[in-house]
């Protein structure tokens, strides 16, 4: 039992593995045929085929969404209409207003021909309903027509915030309206008066000409909505709804408005240009107006937007210039 267990079972051991690395070692280099035939039908060729997409009808809506905030609308103005001396002052700063309260009283003493003198009076009114917020106008004191003399602060907010110049593309109509949601307020609502403000050239801040202008988005905030300035808001804009139309993919579109081009297979299956009009864009498919129709075949990526492997073997090849 010794012997067996000392000498005869080692070696026996020895044996197996042997024949296991010498079968290991004639499939790794001596069976070429069995390598042969487990790759039969295999070919690389480096080739990758350009995916082809047929335009298709479809519904197209496309809303804009902005990060705006709650203000007061601005103070209005109080300003003096005619000369004269203050007499008498009706309100102090604190004081709520209507449009057209007299504010003060203005006398101006006029001389006729005769060299005798009779009092003209006229009136400081409120511009707005609100606060009256500043008054800087005592009795006794002098005036001349078109002096601002104070401010109205009105009980009345907006929803403002700024959209990038790309995404006016988006608005196919001048919108008149938006749905306002406020973080931790009431339920979104409807705010009228929508209105995109750019500043002209010398209009705005001292350097206004030389930066890129900001258009600024404002609307009303309806007089039964509790709000508060300084509240975040999301404002979404309609930019509108386009339905039962041609579309493909954008990214089968070289351009995103107005006009574009897309790239169908010609005869020798090299792309063709089509040029097309573009309508709504939804940032996955965009509309198309005229160029091409319900069925036909385009390129599912504008040639050269993607590497694939035949630019990698032919750099110069069509669309592959720009594929980076």
């Amino acid at each position: 039992m010794t012997v067996f267990r000392r000498w005869i079972l080692p070696i026996a051991w020895l044996a197996v593995f042997a024949v296991i690395a010498v079968a290991l070692a004639k499939i790794a280099f001596f069976d070429e045929s069995a390598r042969a035939s487990a790759g039969d039908g295999i070919v690389p060729t480096g080739e990758l085929d350009e995916p082809l997409i047929a335009a298709w009808r479809d519904t197209v809506r496309h809303d804009l969404e902005l990060a705006a905030t709650v203000l007061n609308d601005p103070a209005a103005e109080v300003k003096v209409t005619a000369p004269g001396t203050v007499v008498d002052v009706f309100f102090a700063v604190g004081d709520a207003v209507a449009t057209g309260d007299i504010i003060a009283s203005v006398r101006e003493e006029i001389l006729n021909d005769a060299g005798d003198a009779y009092g003209v009076w006229s009136e400081i009114r409120s511009p707005a309903d609100g606060t009256l917020s500043s008054f800087a106008v005592v009795s006794g004191q002098r005036v001349a027509a078109g002096d601002a003399v104070g401010s109205v602060a009105p009980s009345t907010f907006r929803v403002q915030g700024t959209i990038a110049p790309a995404d006016r593309y988006g608005l196919l109509v001048e919108p008149t309206e938006a749905t306002v949601a406020i973080a931790g307020g009431p339920a979104p609502f409807t705010c009228g008066g929508l209105a995109l403000e750019t500043p002209l050239p010398g209009a705005g801040a001292e350097g206004q000409d030389a930066a890129q202008p900001t258009t600024t988005v404002r609307c009303a905030v309806p007089p039964d909505v509790r709000v508060f300035p300084g509240l975040s808001a999301t404002m979404t804009i309609a930019g509108g709804l386009a339905e039962d139309v041609v579309v493909v993919p954008v990214t089968a579109v070289l351009g995103a408005a107005d006009a574009g081009v897309v790239y169908a297979p010609g005869d020798d299956g090299e792309p063709e240009e089509r040029p097309v009009t573009l309508g709504l864009n939804d940032g996955v498919n965009v509309e198309i107006l005229e160029g091409i129709v319900e069925g036909d075949t385009v390129f599912e990526y504008v040639p050269g937007t993607a590497v694939n492997v035949d630019c990698l073997l032919d750099p110069g090849a069509f669309g592959c210039e720009t594929a980076g």
